[in-house]
């Protein structure tokens, strides 16, 4: 699959910029979810955390779009 520009109410814009925001919603569900069950507690830095979490659901969605 290519990576092409995908039009959105006429602005061309990268579809990994789109891939970006969804995995930054879906990482806000995981802290929320995180926060909710103590998880963030447990971690030694909380940004860093969340920061690594939305790295890796941001590459595994790529990975995936891009199979």
């Amino acid at each position: 699959m290519r990576f092409a520009e995908v039009d959105l109410f006429g602005v061309y814009v990268a579809r990994i910029s789109l891939m970006m925001v969804g995995a930054w919603f879906i990482t806000i569900v995981l802290r929320w979810v995180g926060s909710r069950f103590g998880l963030l507690r447990h971690v030694w830095h909380p940004s860093l955390f969340v920061f690594a979490v939305y790295i890796i659901v941001l590459s595994s969605w790529t990975l995936i779009v891009a199979h």
